[in-house]
């Protein structure tokens, strides 16, 4: 599907509800719960670029999303059995 540059999110703002709004249930599965954090990893770079205003804060955002993927990809290889918690 491509992208449509008219609802991609051009605020560190937007870019927050869009992830709030895409958020899978606790007790979803961990591979959904890795593409929920690899998107926003990559959504969060994305807005960097395009409010500068806030392009630290969007580059931190994209860390911590990563982060937190390669937490839930460590669980799924079995590494962590820590459940993710709910924010």
């Amino acid at each position: 599907m491509p992208k449509n540059e008219a609802t991609e999110p051009k605020t560190l703002r937007e870019a927050h509800e869009v992830v709030s709004a895409r958020r899978p249930a606790a007790d979803a599965d961990l591979s959904v719960w890795l593409t929920f954090r690899q998107r926003n990893a990559s959504l969060y770079r994305q807005v960097a670029d395009v409010d500068r205003g806030h392009h630290h804060e969007s580059l931190y955002w994209a860390g911590y999303e990563d982060r937190k993927a390669n937490e839930v990809a460590a669980r799924i290889q079995g590494k962590t059995p820590v459940k993710e918690a709910a924010h």
